[in-house]
């Protein structure tokens, strides 16, 4: 068996198992999908998985292959579609990833990329943890979804993701939830921008066993630090211990008092209760320059003596591959072009399109790229591939032996050091009339 073959048959099993054991999945159990229909279980899930940019009509005529006597309606699907819980889909992202072993960073470790990204959907006013107000760049007003994920930057894959309502968004607690439910093993290392530089992230990762290497603000540097100005370079560990009272006679500590930093109540922190009024914590902080008077500032618990600053620097970098993934996730997958208005069946959707974005690159990274010339490396052009692989997942007319084949064809060279100026435009949501796929 092929390696392509492999992958889908192991993503088909999945469903296929998961059919055997519907009552987990459904609102009613031993009522939802009792019955024989066209759009069963397992029909629905692989439609699903299968879907592109069209109108839910249009999906149907392809997922039937156009044979009037076999299509389900568009309000056959809604109704069925309504009988899911979201774990359903969720389910089928974790247990496809743990098939497939993620690809390891330095020996036993992990290098997983977090960051939010935002999902423009149909606009509705009377929606308020999604509807924005108008603005200089929409004069109507829009509604969003928030996502967080870990993408795994070696394997190339969403691992997990959170979805919040635009206006209710909390990045912090994203990933806190996160990094507690993190059920890939080894030592995973979490990198992320500015936004997640949490106390409370920190701890959950202390907790939890796990690294991480997150980008924070200079003055969340001085404070950390209790100092006023930082020096161009810096690699040093430092301790605080944190508690909710500024009381110095409440302190159990009261020679350490330079290392003490009050949190306020409303300030999430989950360590710090009654009977353990103090958290001590020790932090690495890293300050480097990556252009002429631009310096980035790290804290991480990655020990000093397996990364160096050089290295950690390194790491940071590659964090960008997740912001070029949520491109392809974006319009190559098309999963900003949602079937459904409701932010519950909009998470269907986003979980679908990672899975199937999983499925792509599971296969792309094992495609053998020979070509090579003196100025340059070449890697898959990744856009094509998804292409390839999805065709390979819908149909049956395409063997799994011309995937690989196919895949190689479609290269482009490796240009290291590129950088282009973030465009940020106002992106509507594609209507639903009126699409072409």
């Amino acid at each position: 068996m092929s390696f392509p073959h492999k992958v889908k048959s192991t993503l088909w099993a999945i469903v296929d198992t998961m059919d055997r054991n519907s009552e987990r999945f459904v609102k009613n159990p031993g009522k939802d999908f009792s019955r024989e229909r066209k759009l069963g279980f397992v029909p629905l899930i692989r439609f699903f998985l299968s879907m592109e940019s069209g109108c839910i009509n249009h999906e149907l005529l392809k997922f039937f292959d156009f044979l009037p006597e076999d299509i389900s309606s568009a309000s056959a699907f809604i109704q069925q579609r309504a009988k899911l819980l979201p774990d359903t889909f969720r389910h089928i992202l974790t247990q496809f990833n743990l098939r497939f072993p993620l690809k390891g960073f330095m020996g036993g470790y992990s290098l997983i990329a977090v960051d939010g990204c935002e999902f423009n959907i149909t606009r509705n006013p009377k929606d308020p943890s999604t509807y924005h107000p108008p603005t200089s760049n929409s004069k109507k007003g829009f509604n969003s979804i928030h996502t967080v994920s870990l993408y795994d930057l070696f394997s190339k894959r969403y691992l997990d993701v959170v979805i919040q309502p635009g206006r209710l968004k909390n990045e912090f607690a994203a990933l806190c939830q996160m990094i507690d439910r993190y059920i890939y093993g080894g030592c995973p290392i979490f990198v992320a921008d500015r936004g997640f530089d949490s106390y409370n992230v920190f701890a959950h990762a202390l907790e939890n066993g796990c690294f991480f290497a997150i980008r924070a603000k200079d003055i969340r540097i001085r404070g950390l630090l209790a100092t006023d100005s930082l020096p161009d370079r810096l690699d040093r560990w430092t301790e605080v211990i944190l508690t909710r009272s500024n009381a110095k006679s409440r302190r159990l500590h009261p020679e350490l008092e330079s290392l003490y930093r009050y949190i306020r109540k409303a300030v999430p922190f989950d360590y710090i209760t009654d009977g353990h009024p103090e958290y001590h914590m020790c932090l690495r902080v890293a300050r480097f320059q990556i252009a002429e008077g631009v310096y980035e500032n790290i804290i991480t618990n990655l020990p000093d003596h397996e990364f160096s600053l050089e290295q950690i620097k390194d790491i940071y970098h590659l964090r960008w591959d997740q912001e070029t993934s949520f491109r392809d996730l974006k319009h190559t997958i098309g999963t900003k072009n949602f079937h459904s208005k409701s932010p519950r069946y909009i998470e269907f959707e986003i979980l679908c399109r990672m899975t199937l974005y999983n499925f792509c690159t599971i296969i792309t990274v094992e495609v053998p790229i020979s070509k090579e010339t003196e100025k340059w490396e070449y890697q898959v052009n990744l856009s094509m591939a998804i292409k390839i692989c999805f065709q390979f997942l819908t149909t049956t007319n395409m063997g799994p032996g011309n995937v690989n084949e196919l895949i190689s064809r479609y290269i482009l060279p490796i240009r290291p050091g590129r950088t282009y100026e973030r465009q940020k435009r106002f992106q509507p949501p594609a209507s639903f009339a009126y699409r072409f796929v």
